[in-house]
């Protein structure tokens, strides 16, 4: 029987990578990654065939996968952030841009992706949060992660947005400018996050983007930093992989970097991103936890919960097509 399921398993493992090359291959293909009918479905198609779970461990591919994985990372990369872009211009043309969020095509991923970290942290920082000050780095040209939290879960939360891109931070400036609650709450700051010292010590929470720290020994780095500066008891939100579309976290590295991890969430629904919860702390134990895919680990409190929502990633899909057909003549007028 076990052997039955190793073979089943390489066949999977076989046709995704497959798949999966197919589409980079299309995707590099591309005369540009701006969006378009043609972009919009190859991604489509990219994110429906990752998203549900399967055996791939993306670390244990052979070198022409790797190389074929990373080099669509960086493509996902690149593409997410002109689609960004694209909207985040189309929403400055409103006087509310606030009010017109929805058009936005993966708007309810980030729906609900804000409210599992934000369950995620009451239930498993010690004590809960209620932070008076967050740090989001890596927020990009359309914070929508920054804002949907302000305005559902933290309505009394400074908010401090932190990118590379100074036009990225043009951008979002407009976004905010009529907003005399979430916008008044909102701080921009073009910065790498390697430049931030003193700063980092001021935040109850910070984020990391999945996107900051591409390969593996970047993100490494970039948490170490963040555990040099962040405050004792300070939690850490750090987005990570679906294997193929984002950079592999990996928990010891979190460990190494001062933190403890409290919780690691792989979901099986429309949300893209692994999500991880840990704390800042003065005495980290590490041993026993698992790089990768973890499927649990020690902490100082005991094992790491793995926590796996409920599956909703058909609506996710249908709600994509249908916001894309509603706001195809939109983005045309604009």
């Amino acid at each position: 029987m076990a052997l039955q399921i190793n073979i089943e398993n390489a066949k999977e493992v076989d046709a995704l990578v497959e798949e999966i090359t197919g589409l980079h291959a299309a995707i590099a293909k591309l005369p540009s990654l701006n969006p378009s009918p043609d972009v919009d479905a190859l991604f489509t198609e990219l994110v429906t065939a990752c998203v549900p779970p399967s055996p791939v461990d993306v670390t244990k591919l052979g070198p022409g996968a790797q190389e074929m994985r990373e080099g669509l990372i960086r493509l996902c990369s690149e593409a997410e952030g002109k689609l960004e872009a694209h909207y985040s211009d189309m929403l400055a043309a409103f006087d509310n841009p606030l009010d017109h969020l929805g058009m936005f095509p993966y708007y309810s991923n980030y729906i609900n992706l804000s409210k599992l970290e934000y369950e995620l942290l009451a239930r498993y920082v010690p004590g809960g949060i209620a932070p008076a000050r967050v740090a989001f780095i890596g927020s990009g040209p359309l914070p929508l992660s920054s804002f949907v939290l302000a305005a559902r879960h933290l309505p009394d939360t400074m908010f401090d947005n932190y990118d590379l891109c100074g036009a990225a931070n043009d951008r979002t400036s407009k976004l905010f400018r009529a907003d005399t609650d979430v916008g008044a709450r909102m701080s921009f700051h073009t910065a790498d996050v390697a430049d931030l010292a003193g700063e980092l010590g001021e935040y109850d929470v910070v984020f990391l983007a999945a996107l900051v720290g591409m390969a593996a020994e970047d993100k490494a780095k970039v948490i170490a930093h963040l555990g040099t500066h962040m405050a004792d008891g300070a939690a850490l939100v750090v987005r990570g992989a679906r294997g193929f579309l984002y950079p592999i976290v990996d928990l010891e590295d979190i460990g190494r970097g001062g933190f403890e991890v409290l919780a690691v969430c792989h979901p099986d629904d429309d949300v893209v991103n692994s999500v991880i919860i840990a704390q800042k702390s003065k005495d980290v134990h590490v041993s026993g936890l698992h790089s990768g895919r973890a499927v649990g680990g020690q902490s100082s409190r005991g094992t790491v919960p793995v926590v796996s929502p409920p599956c909703r990633f058909g609506e996710m899909v249908a709600d994509v097509t249908q916001k894309r057909e509603e706001f195809a003549n939109a983005e045309v007028a604009f």
